[in-house]
Order: structure tokens, then sequence, then C-alpha cells
């Protein structure tokens, strides 16, 4: 296809040749016969975005789950009348995310059997990091017995036995090509072979269009109970030998610290990468920036959650929360996600928060962290392999474009997903504004 009158991002006027990869950028082509023909108007072509750190499965099986964690629920009474007016799913289970303690605070089962004994009920933090199961749900895995119902989403013991879910792979795919996205890293942890597979033939059946790049088995999650410096040192360095990068999941500061000191002892892979660093100071920084690591970060987590962390953070600790501009200033490579659905999805949002770091009530949460609307883009932009290495529209790259309906300047200063006229994977477009 060819689009015509394109503005790129630094302001070149361009037309744009372009299928499995581009094949021209020039200033003024003609349209070959039978080409499909996409006037930009003099609106901004990007490469696709590329989300760098998502959970496809979950992300579509939040799609249909009950949401019991604020904003939509705030108090115990809420939980319990969205529990309540809840109907089992196909394999006759309520599933309910996005909890935080802050509505009734340390979930287990006994809560959970008080507000809706009669079917199997879980619930997920909104870390993504533990599922907490009724009585009857317990019963459902195997595990009647289990002391408080409160376990750990990677324990493969006790997900293994859950009747798995038809996942909606397109109607989540709809959501992120209408957003400019043409490709995600899947970052689960415990994703296996087969489940990998399941997602590429997904996406080679046109179900799921975003390319799909993963973590798994590179990925590891810490919990600060059992930070172990010689068991993480040990993974690090087989991954390494076997020619691969690892992925570290750090959203302590405990957690940082003892990954840093793993890569110091295993030795650094230069793809190796910190996932969230959501709490650094400023030790760590210099650390990250010598040992050469990517951190993959979600500034989005200040705008959706920062109210929260107001409350919950020492005010000492505030400067340290989801940093950007002073690893950049580190000299560490940065590169931006949305965790989805922990996070909010849409990359866009997420480049506003990089910005102006405003929480849901307007406050400043870390303002010496703003990054520049170009900069926060860029972010999106990076290789699948390499997140900090922005990809750019020029003849050889992938042919996955983002056509904006506004020229550069208006972009930069709205980074807003109802400018996306027209995504395009492969040379084809997936997604056309009407």
């Amino acid at each position: 296809m060819l689009i015509r009158r394109a503005t790129l991002l630094d302001g070149t006027a361009a037309d744009i040749r372009v299928g499995a990869r581009i094949e021209e950028v020039a200033g003024q082509l003609w349209a070959a016969p039978g080409e499909r023909v996409l006037d930009a108007a003099g609106g901004t072509v990007l490469p696709g975005l590329h989300d760098h750190h998502v959970h496809v499965r979950a992300a579509a099986s939040a799609l249909d789950s009950l949401s019991v964690g604020p904003p939509a629920v705030r108090t115990k009474d809420q939980l319990a009348q969205a529990l309540a007016r809840a109907a089992p799913g196909p394999d006759g289970w309520v599933r309910a995310v996005g909890y935080h303690d802050s509505v009734a605070g340390e979930l287990d089962r006994g809560d959970l059997d008080a507000l809706r004994p009669d079917v199997a009920v879980r619930v997920q933090h909104r870390s993504g990091a533990l599922w907490i199961l009724n009585s009857a749900a317990l019963r459902r895995v195997g595990m009647a017995e289990h002391a408080d119902g409160r376990l750990r989403a990677s324990d493969r013991g006790w997900s293994d036995r859950l009747q798995r879910r038809d996942t909606d792979l397109a109607g989540l795919s709809a959501s992120l090509t209408a957003l400019g996205v043409t490709g995600v890293t899947d970052a689960t942890p415990d994703l296996d072979a087969e489940g990998m597979v399941a997602l590429l033939v997904a996406h080679r059946r046109g179900e799921f269009r975003p390319r799909l790049g993963f973590l798994a088995p590179g990925k590891k999650i810490l919990h600060d109970d059992d930070l172990d410096l010689d068991s993480l040192t040990e993974w690090i360095g087989l991954a390494h030998s076997d020619e691969r990068p690892v992925a570290v999941h750090c959203v302590t500061a405990a957690q940082l610290v003892v990954t840093i000191a793993a890569l110091r002892a295993a030795g650094g892979h230069p793809r190796d990468r910190i996932e969230h660093a959501a709490v650094a100071d400023d030790d760590s920084l210099a650390e990250l920036a010598d040992l050469g690591v990517t951190v993959v970060t979600q500034p989005n987590f200040v705008a959706e959650r920062g109210d929260q962390y107001l409350v919950d953070v020492p005010a000492a600790d505030h400067g340290q929360l989801w940093r950007v501009a002073s690893l950049l200033r580190a000299n560490v490579r940065v590169a931006l996600s949305t965790d989805m659905p922990f996070g909010r999805g849409d990359p866009w949002a997420a480049m506003r928060a990089a910005v102006y770091r405003t929480t849901p009530s307007g406050a400043v949460l870390g303002a010496d962290e703003c990054v520049s609307a170009r900069t926060a883009l860029t972010m999106f932009l990076g290789h699948p392999g390499e997140p900090a290495r922005a990809r750019a529209v020029e003849a050889g790259q992938p042919g996955d474009l983002c056509v904006l309906n506004v020229p550069p300047a208006t972009a930069l200063a709205e980074l807003d997903a109802g400018m996306v006229l027209a995504t395009v994977i492969g040379g084809e477009v997936v997604y056309p504004a009407t």
C-alpha cells in the first residue's frame, strides 16, 4: 500500500510505500496499478507502538472478569454487592480482578465465604501476584484444607488445576490495534512452550493481530519474604550460559538491591531487563547504568494509583517511585509499558503520565521525574528485543505503522488515542478509522 501526504515525527513530509517491510520513503511516490492508497492528509506517521510488558491471556480474561478494586469498588459494602450480583462464568467460577487492600483489608477464604459462599470465587490482587480463593474454590483445586486461601499466582501447583477459560483474544486485539499498537511483549513468567505456541498460532490465524514477543522462560518474579541472592545468581548464570537474557520483576527496593547484586555476581547480558523498578534510590540508578540493563517501567501507575501511594508510601520515599527522568539522566536505558491488565492498557495514557505525573486527584507525584512528550512517545517505539532502541519510519524497517490524524506538534501536545487514524501491520490496515 501507499501512504500519501504523511508527516514524520521530525516534521518531514513524505509518501511511504509499505508491505511486509517499509519499501520506500520519499517526497512523492506514485501509486502502482491496484495499489491501495491511504491519504494521511498531513497527519503524523510513526512506527507502530510496542507495549514492552503485558500479560496477554490475563488481559483477554480481564475483559469479562468482575472488577472489585478502585475506582469501581472502594468499600467492603460495594465489594459485597459486586460479588453478590456476579453470575458465574461458563466454568462455574466467579473471577474477580483488581482488588486492593484499601477496599476491605487483606482478604482470606473466610472473608470470601462470608460474602459469597455458594459458588467458587477467586479474587486477584491488583498486583497480579496473589489470588484469594473461597472454600468452594479451594475444594475445586484440591486444596480444601488450605489455611487462608491466599495463593501466589506463580504457583503452578494450583493454577494448573483450573479449567482453562476461553479468552477473547480477538476482542483484545481489536482494542490494542485501535490504540496504534502493532506489537506486544508478553511478560507472563510461567508461560510454557505450549502457551507461547498457542498465542503464536492465534497471531498467525489473524485472531490476535499485534506481533508477539515473550520474556518467558527468562522472566522471574521476586517476593520479599523469600529473597535468595545465591539462587537468583545461579538462575541468572544458567540463563547467560545458554546465551539467554533475563528479566527480573522488581517492585520493592529490596528486590532491586538483590537483583543488582545477583547481576553483579553472575555477570551481565546486553539484553538483560529490570521489569518495573517501582522503587529505586539514587545509588541503584548508578548501579543500573553500570550494569547496562534496560529498565521497562510503568509511570501510568502514578496516574492510576498515585493517590494511594501518597497515603501508603512514606513521604520521604515519594521521589523514588516509578522514576523515569532520573533513570535517563543516569544513562540507564529505559522503555515504557502498561503492564496490562494490571495497569490500564492505553500507551497514550502512560505517555501522558510520564509527562505530567498527576494522580487521579490532580496532585503531582515526582515532579523531577517528568519527561518531554517526545521522549515519552519514543519509549513506546522500541525494538521488541531492544526496548530502548527506537525504530524509525525508514526503508527496511518492518511494515508496522501508526497513522495519526494530526501533525506532530498536535500529536505531542495531546498524546491521545483518539488521534489514531489507522494501524498498519505488515503493510495491511488492521484498524481503519472511519
